[in-house]
């Protein structure tokens, strides 16, 4: 690192901030909301939560109390939610979380869990719905001259945090390339409802707004120095289910480009995270469609591939969540990448209205559908919170297509991804018109609930789930009551609790 990081935080009065990551973390109260940065680990601050979770390991070894109330972008790091949860120090957690520690506190209730649609967020704290911000702390790459603030490779909410919050802490991560300064448009227009204006934004490499965050320098109250790339996604080598969805729906998109019903320059593309949406991404690059957009909250592996080979000629979102090889491709050519990428406030990468009016095909994981194409994404078993429902219901609902997947079974075949009945929903089945397993795919548009059945039994449900359901389906059909969505409500929820009785949903 330079010499008091003069390179990088150019202010003079905020040069006088700079301090140590202990001393930061001590702004930092019992009761307080702290507000950080952070969506996937990017962009995540890194040494003020490491020293945050030892004051409240102290603390709590000393038996004084120390919590926190959590506010994200979305899921963030083992540094963040997993350090501050292996110190039990977070009383309540908002929008998000992906981290294992976390999700135990969670479970266990201990921490209380808000679970919500990403964009809505940030609108909400402004609103005062959850009372105000304490503490913010972000990551930038640099603090200019004029006390701007340069953001690494999220943005999230940090706009709002930096507006709302008492007290700032700004970590200057000097390992980003200086070149990243240009890659962010920050659109000012978030007001109140009564006075918000239209989102400019016509195509997804439109920029409406500013390169750079603000922050009031008197609110700034502590600035550390860091050199370290953000822990990185791990991404499973890609299995034959992962293969078959993506051929799946290579074939789906050639086919409504035939038929006409989809341009042969593809809408912008949403993708979620994980191995399967990469696997969906090495088929797009392989595949016969050019010049292919997204409109995304999260950049992976495969889609900063395809910017690179120039398959893909833009893409806007709000984070990247990328592998270190990916990582250090996108730090070492970021003038490069610049000119193709464009990260936003999750408000504006993930705005319903805007997803609509681009007209997006959305293709997001799941954990579960019923055989009536409600999805399940973020309780396994309907009880315990595997994740949250993330950025997915944002685009879903306003898709033009609406694509869910993952593969038919889980734990070496003892769950199927298909059952009778949903025991948690996260996504009605008028959202949900794509389903996707290695074993095919199933278009539900236009089809009524017994048919969507059928179709989903027959093209998505694994060989050796498919006649069960299939005889639940005709003894509900027949049943007593019937009816348009027919179920047997003695047995619809019954393959959940044989899991949890005998560790299979076998019969």
């Amino acid at each position: 690192m330079t010499d008091m990081g003069e390179d990088r935080v150019r202010h003079a009065g905020m040069r006088r901030r700079i301090c140590a990551a202990d001393d930061a973390a001590g702004h930092i109260r019992h009761g307080m909301t702290l507000a950080t940065g952070g969506f996937t680990p990017s962009g995540t601050p890194k040494a003020v939560p490491r020293a945050l979770a030892r004051q409240m390991e102290e603390a709590r070894q000393a038996g004084m109390p120390f919590t926190v109330r959590l506010f994200t972008g979305a899921s963030t790091s083992p540094e963040l939610d997993g350090g501050l949860a292996r110190a039990h120090g977070v009383s309540f957690r908002i929008p998000y979380n992906g981290d294992p520690d976390m999700r135990g506190r969670i479970n266990a209730g201990e921490t209380a869990y808000v679970d919500t649609h990403l964009s809505r967020l940030a609108p909400w704290v402004r609103a005062g719905f959850f009372g105000k911000i304490d503490v913010a702390v972000v990551e930038a790459a640099a603090i200019r001259e004029d006390g701007a603030v340069v953001p690494t490779l999220s943005i999230g909410n940090n706009k709002t945090w930096l507006d709302m919050a008492d007290k700032v802490i700004i970590e200057v991560n000097e390992w980003h390339n200086p070149a990243i300064e240009g890659l962010h448009d920050i659109w000012a227009g978030d007001t109140l409802p009564a006075d918000r204006r239209e989102l400019p934004l016509r195509r997804p490499e439109d920029r409406i707004g500013e390169t750079v965050l603000h922050v009031d320098p008197d609110k700034v109250a502590a600035i550390v120095l860091t050199n370290e790339p953000d822990l990185n996604a791990s991404f499973r080598e890609t299995d034959g289910a992962a293969r078959a969805i993506s051929g799946h729906l290579m074939e789906f998109f050639r086919h409504e480009v035939s038929r006409g019903r989809l341009p042969a320059l593809l809408p912008p593309i949403q993708s979620g995270v994980g191995n399967v949406a990469n696997a969906v991404m090495a088929g797009l690059a392989e595949g016969p469609f050019d010049d292919l957009v997204a409109f995304t909250e999260v950049i992976q592996d495969g889609m900063l591939a395809m910017l690179h080979s120039g398959k893909m000629r833009a893409a806007s979102g709000t984070a990247f969540s990328v592998s270190a090889g990916a990582s250090a491709l996108l730090n070492r050519e970021m003038a490069a990448f610049r000119k193709k990428i464009v990260l936003r406030q999750q408000e504006v990468s993930n705005n319903p209205e805007i997803v609509r009016r681009l007209g997006c095909i959305a293709m997001n994981t799941m954990i579960e559908a019923d055989i009536y194409g409600n999805v399940n994404s973020t309780r396994v078993m309907g009880s315990r919170v595997q994740n949250g429902i993330g950025g997915s219901g944002d685009f879903a609902r306003s898709a033009h297509v609406s694509i869910f997947m993952a593969p038919s079974t889980a734990k070496g075949g003892s769950i199927s991804a298909i059952v009778p009945m949903m025991a948690h929903v996260d996504h009605v089945n008028q959202d949900v018109q794509v389903l996707v397993t290695e074993q095919g795919l199933a278009d539900l548009r236009g089809l009524s609930a017994r048919e969507r059945a059928r179709l989903i039994i027959d093209r998505c449900a694994h060989p050796e789930y498919r006649p069960m359901l299939k005889d639940y389906l005709d003894r509900a059909e027949k049943g007593v009551f019937g009816g348009e969505t027919p179920h047997l409500l003695r047995e619809s929820l019954g393959w959940h609790q044989r899991f949890i009785e005998t560790g299979s949903m076998r019969a």
